[in-house]
C-alpha cells in the first residue's frame, strides 16, 4: 500500500537503510567530536607532534639583547618562544587574560595587583625576575644639593611609579609627604610648607624628554635607557635590595589557571640561566638587582598589596 501512495503520489520510494552505511557514519562522528575534544584540551599550551612547544610571551622590552639567548635556551630545551612587543604598560595584561599571550614579562607586583584590583583579575606571579631602581636625573644640576628651592621635578603619572617617585623625591629630602607616604602616596599628600621643589607629573614615557624644562625627573630604568641616560649619572635612586623594594620586584606573570603550568615554569627557570641573567644585568648598565623568591612569596605579597589597595578605596 505504502509503494502505491508513493507511485500516486507522484514521491520516490523509501530508500531501504544501509546498517553497514550507517555504522561507518557513527564511527566517523565519533572519531571526529574525538578529534576536536582533543584539539580544545591541547590548545592552550600550542604543542606539537614533535613534542615542542610555543610559549607566547608579551613584553615592552622586545628589542633587549637578552631575548636572544633566552629564545635559544629556551628552543634547546623544545619551547619556541614567541616574543609579542607592546609599546605600552597598559596593553599587556590585558593580552594575557584574554589568552592573546601566554605569559608576560614586564611589571612589578604592586602593577600587577593594581590592575588586578581595578580590573577584578587574578593574573599571578610565577617567577620573580629583578629590582631595578627609579632614579631622579637632571639636565641642569649634578647634584641633589643644587635643585634650587622652588624648583620643578617631572614625575611619572601612572599610579604606581607616581607613588614610588614621591617616595624617592622624600628619600632625597626634596619633598615631604604628609602621614610618611606610602606605595599609593599621590602629589596632593605634599606638604608643600615642608617641601623644597613642586611635582608635575608626566607620562612615563615623556619624563626623559622633559629634562631640558625642569630641574630633574624621575625616570624608570627602562625609559632611561632607550632615552640614552647613563644611570651612573642619576643624582639619586633608591635601594633595590632594600626590604621596601618588594612591591617593585618584576615578575614572569600567567593567568590563574596556569600558575602550575610545567612548561611556563621550565620558562622562568631558564629566565635565571646566568647566561640569560648576566644578559640582563648588562642590559641595566648593572643596576638591575636578581631577585630569586618563590612563587609563594609573590603571592603572599600581592595579596597584601590588594589589601592595601582596596582599604584605600573604601
Amino acid at each position: 500500500m505504502a509503494e502505491q501512495e508513493n507511485t500516486l503520489s507522484g514521491l520516490p520510494e523509501k530508500p531501504k537503510r544501509n546498517r553497514g552505511l550507517l555504522i561507518g557514519i557513527a564511527v566517523v562522528v565519533v572519531v571526529a567530536i574525538a578529534a576536536v575534544v582533543v584539539l580544545f584540551a591541547t590548545r592552550g599550551s600550542d604543542s606539537t607532534a614533535d613534542g615542542r612547544t610555543t610559549v607566547r610571551i608579551g613584553t615592552t622590552e622586545a628589542g633587549a639583547e637578552y631575548w636572544s639567548t633566552f629564545r635559544d635556551l629556551a628552543a634547546q630545551q623544545n619551547i619556541d618562544l614567541q616574543v609579542v612587543s607592546f609599546s605600552d604598560y597598559t596593553q599587556a595584561n590585558p593580552a594575557l587574560s584574554q589568552s592573546r599571550i601566554d605569559l608576560n614579562l614586564f611589571q612589578h607586583l604592586l602593577f600587577l595587583t593594581n590592575y588586578n584590583v581595578a580590573n577584578n583579575d587574578t593574573l599571578t606571579p610565577i617567577a620573580s625576575t629583578y629590582v631595578v631602581p627609579l632614579s631622579l636625573y637632571s639636565r641642569k644640576h649634578t647634584a641633589v644639593a643644587d635643585i634650587p628651592a622652588g624648583g620643578t621635578i617631572a614625575i611619572p603619572n601612572d599610579p604606581t611609579n607616581q607613588a614610588r617617585a614621591l617616595l624617592v623625591l622624600q628619600k632625597a629630602n626634596l619633598i615631604v609627604l604628609k602621614g610618611g607616604g606610602n606605595v599609593l602616596s599621590t602629589p596632593a599628600e605634599i606638604d608643600k610648607d615642608r617641601s623644597k621643589v613642586t611635582v608635575t607629573p608626566v607620562d612615563a614615557a615623556q619624563t626623559v624628554a622633559s629634562l631640558p624644562s625642569v630641574d630633574g625627573s624621575i625616570v624608570n630604568n627602562n625609559f632611561a635607557l632607550n632615552g640614552g641616560l647613563d644611570p651612573s649619572t642619576a643624582l639619586f635612586a633608591d635601594n633595590p635590595a632594600d626590604p621596601s623594594a618588594e612591591p617593585y620586584i618584576n615578575a614572569i606573570v600567567a593567568r590563574a589557571a596556569d600558575k602550575d603550568n610545567a612548561v611556563y615554569a621550565k620558562v622562568a627557570q631558564i629566565y635565571k640561566d646566568p647566561r640569560v641573567a648576566d644578559k640582563v644585568k648588562a642590559e641595566s648598565k648593572n643596576t638591575a638587582v636578581l631577585v630569586d623568591r618563590p612563587a609563594a612569596d609573590l603571592t603572599a605579597i600581592t595579596a597584601r598589596l590588594a589589601g592595601t589597595i582596596r582599604a584605600s578605596r573604601s
